[in-house]
């Protein structure tokens, strides 16, 4: 037993009651939910006030710079997930991010409703029938996937060299990195779920809905591209 003393508060969830884990886990994914509805509402008014338009034509032939973007916006959101304490600073920053993933994602999905009819619906229900799945294998086995830490974090590094080499060079990434960007979001989802269940202390539930909204909407992303190269 050479574990260290580790303070009530910061204890993993895992480590506490049923009830306690039931608790953190339910506020977990009702708080993943809400950010959902608060993304999804923030893109229906941005294309209903046509700011949409606006935002498009700000970074149009400038693509690489918005995939760029997100991924060191994911990259900071998984970060702040696993080291924000207060309860204010983990609201902040939840409500922050979901705000600029949604002014994020407005070109994409300003050229997926104009060339792709019904892509952004496909890519939405694919996405969250993936995250579905991939949930429910991480509950069912219930193995800790933190081993994929380190491995999620050289991916996502080699996929931003990726990026800044085609803005660059000006060449296209090209489908096959989109697929596989779309197994690195998997990847994702799996490590943040085992982290809920073997990491998070209960009083981060916010922060841990926080790291698993940046996976679902970097799935999402890629997920949608693929719809829309397979229209053209």
């Amino acid at each position: 037993m050479n574990q260290a003393y580790v303070p009530s508060i910061e204890r993993p969830v895992f480590e506490l009651d049923l009830d306690t884990r039931a608790t953190f886990i339910a506020r977990t994914y009702g708080h993943l939910f809400g950010a959902i509805a608060f993304f999804t509402t923030i893109e229906i008014a941005l294309f209903k006030l046509g700011f949409a338009e606006q935002i498009f034509q700000a970074v149009a032939g400038n693509w690489l710079i918005a995939f760029g973007g997100f991924m060191i916006f994911s990259w900071l959101a998984s970060r702040t997930a696993m080291n924000a304490r207060s309860m204010p600073a983990q609201y902040l920053a939840l409500g922050g991010f979901v705000l600029l993933e949604a002014i994020i994602f407005v070109p994409l999905l300003y050229v997926a409703d104009s060339i792709a009819p019904g892509a952004i619906s496909s890519a939405a229900i694919v996405t969250l029938g993936g995250f579905a799945g991939l949930t429910f294998i991480a509950f069912w086995t219930r193995k800790d996937f933190s081993f994929l830490g380190g491995v999620l974090r050289f991916a996502f590094f080699a996929a931003l060299l990726a990026i800044v080499a085609g803005m660059i060079c000006g060449f296209q990434l090209g489908t096959w990195f989109s697929v596989g960007m779309v197994v690195l979001a998997g990847a994702a989802i799996l490590y943040d779920t085992s982290n809920i269940m073997h990491h998070y202390p209960e009083d981060r539930y916010v922060a841990a809905s926080l790291g698993l909204f940046s996976s679902v909407a970097l799935m999402f992303w890629y997920v949608l591209q693929l719809f829309m190269a397979s229209r053209d």
